[in-house]
């Protein structure tokens, strides 16, 4: 059964299917029903049990989740954040602070103090550090443990609920530094009388824990992620001690954000005021880039008015100047978008550079030519003047050449400022395109045709 599948937009149909459905398919339910009655939307979200509401919660748009943060009781948003793991209780509690820090406070003091102690350990993180990212809640046994008891405490942990989505055994020393990880699946292999020192003696390579420091960049960790396949990795601290874990639901939610910020940036968009519904800072936000956008055109429009009386001499020229420009700046967004894609995967850095900028501009001459006869042929059958033909073709590879190079190295030149590529790269790059594109269309035109 899909997503959609499980949606129910009707309130007293949710609330009879509270209990079966998935906080994913309640909160898409919730949005609907928002859409439809408010009112509607708090009494379900009342009546939503503390062992699912605070994932529920973490599910909803922003907007929504912020009312829900204003109308909940203190005593139903502090039982929810109690039932969450340390990393998502983390992102409540500071999504409170930010709203109203009295009503956090009051959360945060209902807490147990071992989860109050977690909180505040993962608040000194910034943002972008893994451990902002990371769960205290791990499963680890000492060296000299032997497996068949640590199986049984395990099992007793599973029992009270203080074990999720446990998948690897971390094995730390005497100073709770992490020495290797074993996979629950690998473990159940062994003499459960034999110690951990023994299984690690006998191939200490097989169990060699990939760890990432606390302070890493968030980024970084997601291509560890996907270079070795994980499904968790330890975080370590100050001589390689064991502080949590991140596993792959976290990782795929800074994949997500970072995709949709680029692709956001690329269109002159922020994403944190897309999903605000404040019409006027969404319209204010986007109308930045729009206005360096129209000075730009402004200046492509000044290239054209060198050129207004060859214009006047063959008005063909103003019928097919779009083109030219048209198909260079389109050619210049596949360049830019996979160039933009390549850096922020890895990929490309400035040892390889070169060879990835050398690929781009043989890849735009190469539609450079074929466009070039395509549109030769038709501005000659079309105008029935040969050398017009010779124009539009020649302006045409010039223009996608340009398209090739600056598409490939506006996005370069910016990552070596520490400026982001996605932002402004599609402005830079479309004024090259315009100017380059009207300028030798039109200096082709009069130097040949006049």
């Amino acid at each position: 059964m899909t997503s959609n599948e499980n949606i129910v937009k009707d309130p007293k149909e949710l609330l009879k299917a509270l209990d079966t459905l998935h906080p994913n398919d309640i909160a898409n339910s919730l949005r609907k029903i928002a859409n439809e009655n408010i009112e509607d939307f708090f009494d379900i979200l009342r009546k939503i049990s503390e062992d699912s509401l605070g994932e529920v919660l973490l599910e909803l748009p922003d907007a929504l989740r912020e009312e829900a943060y204003k109308n909940l009781s203190i005593e139903k948003l502090t039982d929810a954040v109690d039932e969450l793991d340390s990393d998502d209780a983390t992102d409540i509690i500071q999504e409170l602070e930010e709203i109203d820090e009295s009503r956090a406070r009051e959360v945060f003091e209902g807490l147990e103090e071992e989860d109050k102690q977690d909180i505040s350990w993962l608040k000194r993180y910034e943002d972008n550090e893994a451990g902002s990212y990371m769960q205290t809640e791990l499963f680890s046994v000492l060296l000299d443990e032997s497996i068949g008891s640590s199986v049984l405490r395990l099992k007793q942990m599973k029992e009270e609920g203080l074990a999720k989505n446990i998948h690897q055994v971390f094995v730390v020393n005497e100073h709770k530094s992490l020495q290797a990880a074993i996979y629950l699946e690998d473990l159940i292999i062994y003499d459960f009388d034999k110690t951990y020192a023994d299984v690690i003696k006998n191939d200490e390579n097989n169990f060699k824990a990939t760890s990432v420091q606390d302070d890493e960049d968030i980024t970084k960790v997601a291509q560890i992620f996907e270079n070795y396949d994980l499904a968790v990795v330890p975080v370590v601290g100050y001589q390689g001690i064991l502080l949590g874990r991140i596993t792959s639901d976290d990782i795929l939610d800074v994949v997500e954000q970072n995709a949709t910020q680029q692709i956001y940036q690329l269109a002159g968009v922020d994403d944190e005021y897309e999903h605000e519904d404040d019409l006027f800072h969404t319209s204010k936000k986007r109308a930045t880039w729009l206005f360096v956008n129209l000075l730009t055109a402004i200046l492509a429009s000044l290239v054209i008015g060198l050129f207004d009386k060859t214009i006047e001499s063959f008005v063909a020229l103003a019928v097919l100047m779009p083109i030219v420009a048209s198909m260079g700046g389109n050619a210049g967004t596949q360049t830019l978008t996979v160039m933009v894609r390549q850096l922020a995967l890895g990929l490309i850095d400035y040892d390889n550079s070169k060879a990835a900028i050398k690929k781009e501009i043989l890849v735009s001459l190469i539609n450079g030519f074929v466009f070039a006869l395509i549109i030769g042929i038709v501005a000659y059958f079309w105008f029935h003047i040969p050398l017009l033909g010779l124009v539009i073709a020649l302006s045409m590879i010039i223009n996608l050449f340009s398209a090739g190079l600056f598409g490939a190295s506006i996005p370069l030149v910016l990552k070596k400022f520490n400026i982001d590529p996605a932002i402004g790269s599609t402005v830079l790059l479309t004024t090259v395109t315009d100017i380059v594109g009207f300028f030798s269309f039109l200096g082709l035109a009069k130097l040949i045709l006049l």
